[in-house]
């Protein structure tokens, strides 16, 4: 299970990133850009198909996406065509590169279909629209997650799930290796759907799981079971044995205990959509800080990359990390709703981290062809009103030395979090 869920947490990045990158397709197509390009990934095409003007594929890298709209580009100040300025600067040669490569993509007949021409709103309805369907998905994976799957509300005497094998409590998978012994509960023939109605003598009702925990816990030896199944009651004698658990008010902390080997069904209600806005809210708030915070992570993720250190189970995760985690979720013994619950909300917060990471107003981010079209219309505005004239487009070119450094630290960083992914990750059970 833990192969098939990285795979499927890896698909649900893609297929974010993909939905991300419809949102400007869409909004660009609307407003009658044109858009050559619509690629998942990064490097050589492995493949592609052309769907009027514009070329669907995936790269080899699946690490991100991008459309490619023509024109991003506007003309130097005084230019009716972009190309080279006669000006001077240490970041001049970049700039006028940048604006003749953006040149060179346009066709005469399409000079009316370049990005920078359209309204500063509608440029920011096409860079705001990735984002946001980013924030739609999560929406909707978090109405679902709880609107229908609901939230745990408590736990029942009746059996979800047997375990196979004894297995160390830190273990963060749930195969058997091939000497661990059966547990108690396999041993003595327990079954999904028994229900528990006594345990050495005492009874307990069918929302009394917690206690029945408690008692085997310090129970010893072998015990006597009666359990309901098939409409009778029958008399089961596991003998328990004793090993290291987490501790029932502390999970975080590991104690010795006896052990049976049960999991029990997992009552969940469905939540108001008011919950889902105050889970929502409170994930968009935690995201925000995390974000901010990435630069004070810097020390942390390099000692756990070169140092040794321990891995912070709340810093930051990449791709890998991520999908790691998500196979994690399916490979936990955990009931099927629980698993599923925890994957979804996985994704969810996926996509809100899109969300706030791509609005940051910094190039080359969607926030950083956003805030430059709110300041033109912020100054064209104010230029009408002082009857002044047209001071035109910005001039996005200039931010470009800005795009290469944070390209660079966004690289570095990207592969910082990969190699820890690999060689220290992030996991869900304290190790």
């Amino acid at each position: 299970m833990t192969v098939l869920g990285i795979v499927l947490f890896f698909v649900g990045i893609l297929l974010s990133v993909a939905w991300h990158e419809l949102g400007h397709l869409v909004a660009a197509k609307k407003f009658g850009i044109k858009v050559p390009e619509f690629f998942v990934g990064f490097g050589r095409t492995i493949w592609s198909v052309r769907r009027g003007e514009t070329e669907y594929g995936i790269k080899l890298v699946p690490l991100g996406g991008y459309i490619r709209m023509i024109g991003m580009i506007p003309p130097a100040k005084g230019e009716g065509v972009l190309g080279r300025t006669k000006r001077t600067g240490p970041f001049q040669s970049l700039i006028d590169d940048v604006r003749s490569q953006s040149a060179a993509e346009v066709r005469p007949e399409d000079a009316d279909r370049q990005f920078w021409t359209r309204a500063p709103w509608k440029r920011v309805v096409v860079m705001f629209a990735g984002p946001f369907m980013n924030l739609v998905l999560a929406v909707a994976i978090f109405t679902f997650s709880l609107m229908v799957i609901g939230l745990p509300t408590g736990t029942s005497t009746t059996v979800s799930a047997v375990s196979k094998c004894v297995v160390p409590a830190t273990a963060t998978t749930s195969e058997c290796p091939p000497d661990a012994p059966l547990t108690p509960a396999a041993a003595a023939g327990f079954q999904a759907g028994d229900r528990i109605v006594a345990f050495q003598g005492r009874t307990y009702a069918p929302d009394e799981w917690s206690q029945l925990q408690r008692d085997i816990r310090t129970a010893s030896g072998e015990v006597s079971v009666v359990v309901e199944r098939d409409g009778r009651q029958i008399e089961l004698r596991p003998t328990l044995i004793t090993t290291e658990l987490p501790d029932l008010d502390d999970p975080e902390k590991i104690v010795e205990g006896s052990f049976l080997g049960l999991s029990p069904v997992t009552f969940y209600e469905p939540q108001s959509f008011g919950a889902v806005v105050d889970e929502i809210g409170g994930v968009l708030a935690r995201t925000g800080e995390a974000i901010v915070g990435l630069p004070q992570r810097v020390p942390g993720l390099f000692g756990a990359v070169f140092l040794g250190e321990e891995r912070d189970r709340e810093g930051p995760v990449g791709v890998v990390g991520a999908s790691r985690l998500g196979g994690e979720i399916l490979d936990m013994d955990l009931p099927v709703k629980a698993e599923i619950s925890i994957f979804l909300r996985l994704l969810a917060l996926v996509n809100i981290s899109l969300f706030l990471f791509n609005l940051l107003p910094i190039p080359p981010l969607d926030g950083g062809q956003i805030f430059p079209a709110l300041w033109e219309a912020a100054r064209r505005r104010i230029a009408k009103l002082r009857g002044k004239p047209d001071p035109g487009p910005v001039d996005v070119a200039k931010l470009m030395p800005v795009s290469y450094v944070v390209a660079l630290i966004f690289v570095a960083w990207s592969g910082l979090l990969f190699v820890a992914d690999i060689i220290n990750p992030v996991t869900l059970v304290q190790q």
